[in-house]
């Protein structure tokens, strides 16, 4: 099986090691990912300069660009051989719930998925790579069980891994998305030329955390696999704006 890694903390960060590291014997690996930190970026593409693929020290291949753009151009140009399987992460910090919107984790993930390929986002549930070990333990086993077979088609699965020792890991669960409240307002402050700056706040808490999502699922210790899908549509939607649009 040939492995296309990714994540958005950049190719220097402990837990794409980790996971590299991890999933090593399971196939053909290969690391295309940002040359910095992209949290946040979302589904970006750069489309305002070219590219470039560079190898590091570390044996990664990095770009200067987004994760979208890392998964892309590797999917589309770069890679002699296409990969069965893309994976992204392991993320510093959660990706639960809409942080899945804005997750440059989930957006490397989404890009293998929009291109007609498996993949897989693995996210550690706290900041800091706390028990990294643990976390990069419960996501190879979760990549040996797809290779297993059983899940048709190009599926996009969101996991979230709780940040315990492995001992303390209960289990593992099918989940759906929870919800958060809306974010922390913005942090108002000054640059060092008196100008007038802000931070975007820090997300909200868990608003729909009852058993069943994500959540839920990590703070009782499991792992979380949230399945996703890349269709905005919403269907129950469609006949309303229809009628709507027929008055």
């Amino acid at each position: 099986m040939n492995i296309l890694v990714s994540n958005d903390d950049g190719y220097l960060a402990p837990g794409l090691a980790a996971l590299v590291e991890a999933i090593g014997d399971l196939g053909r690996v290969t690391v295309v990912a940002p040359e910095q930190n992209h949290s946040g970026a979302s589904n970006s593409l750069t489309l305002s300069r070219p590219l470039s693929i560079r190898a590091g020290h570390n044996g990664f291949w990095y770009v200067n660009g987004t994760p979208t753009d890392c998964v892309h151009l590797a999917v589309t140009g770069f890679l002699e051989v296409q990969p069965d399987l893309v994976v992204s992460g392991i993320n510093d910090g959660a990706n639960m719930g809409e942080d899945t919107i804005y997750s440059g984790t989930v957006a490397a993930a989404m890009e293998g998925h929009l291109l007609g390929i498996p993949a897989i986002a693995f996210s550690l549930a706290q900041k800091g790579y706390r028990h990294l070990d643990a976390a990069a333990a419960q996501a190879r086993a979760v990549v040996a069980r797809f290779q297993g077979g059983g899940l048709a088609g190009a599926p996009l699965l969101n996991v979230n891994l709780p940040a315990l020792p492995g001992a303390a890991i209960r289990g593992i669960r099918a989940t759906r998305l929870g919800r958060r409240h809306k974010a922390e307002p913005a942090v108002k402050a000054a640059n060092p030329h008196g100008e007038t700056v802000y931070w975007v706040g820090a997300v909200g808490a868990a608003a729909d955390d009852g058993p069943g999502t994500d959540f839920h699922a990590v703070a009782a210790g499991y792992v979380s696999v949230t399945p996703l899908t890349a269709d905005l549509t919403h269907v129950d939607g469609v006949g309303r704006v229809d009628a709507w649009l027929g008055a």
